[in-house]
């Protein structure tokens, strides 16, 4: 009987959960990501930013994670808010994006949530491990707010580094 019950209690905890809920759709298998690329960089050069390009799957509870912390933590937020245009570009059996990831250097070489930092441009300037982020079983604030401090517009200002 006590094992019937744990049973019952590990599958109704799994169902509960977000990560593993059917209704996790951040991600869309039906995009155009070179269409929503070419959007977020003619916007991110309007407005002096760079673009973020967060890859993964709807099937991946690390980039359901990932989302949620950057939409529900306040400093990673912020930051996101200011230097960055954000395109969640989807890769699932239904849509790899392999044009497009090809274009971007293979980033998928490095598991998922791969992202992908580019300038106002459309020119990939970083590519980064999403594994480097994280911290005791989430993403450490400290970490990503480093990141997306050290590939801000600002960060790579060359008048910042000129002798004077």
């Amino acid at each position: 009987m006590k094992r019937i019950v744990f049973a019952l209690l590990f599958v109704l905890g799994l169902s509960v959960n977000p990560i593993f809920a059917q209704g996790v759709h951040i991600y869309n298998p039906q995009a155009n990501a070179t269409e929503q690329i070419a959007a977020a960089v003619k916007k991110a050069h309007t407005e002096g930013k760079n673009v973020f390009l967060q890859i993964g799957g709807n099937w991946c509870p690390w980039c359901v994670k990932f989302h949620g912390f950057c939409d529900n933590t306040p400093e990673i937020h912020q930051l996101m808010e200011k230097d960055y245009v954000r395109v969640m570009v989807n890769y699932s059996k239904e849509n790899k994006n392999l044009d497009v990831l090809a274009k971007l250097g293979y980033p998928q070489r490095f598991g998922f949530p791969v992202l992908v930092i580019l300038n106002d441009k459309g020119e990939r300037i970083h590519t980064q491990n999403s594994a480097y982020l994280e911290e005791d079983g989430g993403y450490s604030i400290k970490k990503v707010a480093g990141f997306l401090k050290n590939w801000s517009p600002d960060a790579l200002n060359p008048a910042h580094y000129a002798s004077k």
